[in-house]
């Protein structure tokens, strides 16, 4: 696969030829886009981040029929359709995409301003450079999903059919086995200072020998991502994995909590969409008529954090806990479910970082953007866990889900 914007074209003998290349590279020069130009020979289409059909005239429908079936075993792409209006292009186009939904197949025209074209143009190579990244990714669930997750199954097959993604599963035992053997050597003596007490600093060791073996797990497996069963490290080891989690997280491998898969799953589109860590973490309060909502866990990458504080796990008051403070401004809210059938994606404001008791250890107060959806939350929920990304990204979250959408 390549990372390049592909185009090809679709041209009507009718038209003199001299006359459309003129128009073509006009139109395309506006466009302010790097790409690769194919012209008529479609042999590698589908192997690039994105594939446009430049439907250049009129009298062009044929030829796409007659290229469709070949067009459908290379690419799980939907079709794009570029069009610049002329000679009669936007009409084929339309006739195209007709022809198309009727068969039940995936398209869409871009046309409109130079800018508008653009913009969409960029959207869509960002969803398949982010296709590229998850294909082969292989995302293991170490242990089993914590019993209270009732509802966030997950279909292996729609997984890899859709998004080429491998659920690996890792035993506990394994994870135990290499926590017996690390050092908890801590190379990162700022951790002791930011212990405020002695029992904290005395579990920083056996939270690092925890890091240890889920990264021995990374490399044995090659792995990009992993969700962990670590409520069960409470009793097993004494100590908990949200130190671990957030370390491997700034490292760019994706660590999940309480074996969730739907979570960890949006944390890896997320990473493959925007290249930053996601937070995984739990609603916490919600206020339906304002559209704000309060999240917490006690974990989070660092990556992502103006700074951090340590502190104990919040449920169990014991091991290494996370308290981070991300910079407030643009976030997404973002949750897919583990079967690929819907998914929720919100854009939203970080109001303020808070430290209050009787929650998680990291709170986060959020202003959704449409505070209606705020219902989504009380009515129709995908679990419990979701996921904060920086920046704004429902957009290319929502073009990604519809793209691979049944």
């Amino acid at each position: 696969m390549q990372d390049k914007i592909a185009i090809y074209t679709l041209t009507s003998a009718l038209h003199d030829e001299q006359a459309v290349q003129a128009a073509t590279s006009q139109f395309l020069d506006n466009l302010h886009i790097d790409y690769e130009m194919m012209g008529s020979d479609y042999a590698t289409y589908g192997s690039h981040a994105l594939d446009l059909i430049y439907v250049r005239t009129g009298g062009t429908e044929g030829i796409f029929k007659r290229l469709l079936p070949m067009l459908q075993r290379v690419s799980r792409q939907p079709f794009y359709l570029l069009t610049s209006g002329k000679s009669n292009s936007l009409a084929a186009s339309m006739e195209i995409l007709s022809y198309l939904r009727q068969r039940g197949i995936k398209g869409e025209i871009l046309h409109g301003s130079n800018e508008y074209v653009t913009r969409q143009i960029k959207v869509l190579t960002t969803v398949g450079i982010a296709r590229q990244k998850l294909h082969g990714a292989r995302l293991a669930v170490v242990g089993a999903p914590s019993d209270w997750l009732i509802s966030s199954r997950y279909d292996r097959e729609a997984l890899h059919d859709r998004l080429g993604i491998e659920l690996i599963d890792i035993p506990m035992t394994e994870v135990l086995a290499a926590h017996e053997a690390a050092d908890g050597q801590v190379t990162d003596r700022a951790l002791e200072a930011m212990a405020p007490t002695d029992a904290i600093r005395h579990a920083i060791p056996g939270a690092m020998r925890i890091y240890q073996a889920l990264r021995q797990l990374v490399e044995r497996y090659r792995l990009q991502g992993l969700t962990l069963r670590c409520f069960d490290l409470l009793t097993a080891v004494k100590n908990t994995g949200c130190l671990a989690l957030a370390q491997l997280n700034a490292e760019g491998i994706v660590a999940g909590c309480e074996g969730d898969v739907p979570a960890a799953l949006s944390m890896l589109i997320g990473q493959a969409l925007t290249g930053k860590a996601g937070f995984q973490c739990n609603p916490a309060i919600i206020d339906p008529e304002l559209g704000q909502i309060t999240l917490a866990h006690c974990t989070i990458p660092l990556n992502i954090v103006e700074h951090y504080e340590l502190d104990t796990h919040f449920e169990s008051g014991i091991g290494v806990g996370i308290r981070g403070f991300m910079p407030t401004g643009d976030v997404t809210l973002f949750k897919v479910a583990g079967d690929l059938t819907r998914h929720f994606s919100q854009n939203a404001t970080l109001l303020r970082n808070e430290s209050q008791p009787g929650m998680c250890r990291t709170q986060q107060v959020l202003q959704l953007s449409q505070p209606e959806q705020a219902n989504y939350f009380l009515t129709d929920p995908i679990g419990n866990h979701h996921v904060v990304l920086p920046g704004h990204n429902k957009e290319v979250i929502d073009r990604l889900m519809n793209a691979i959408a049944l």
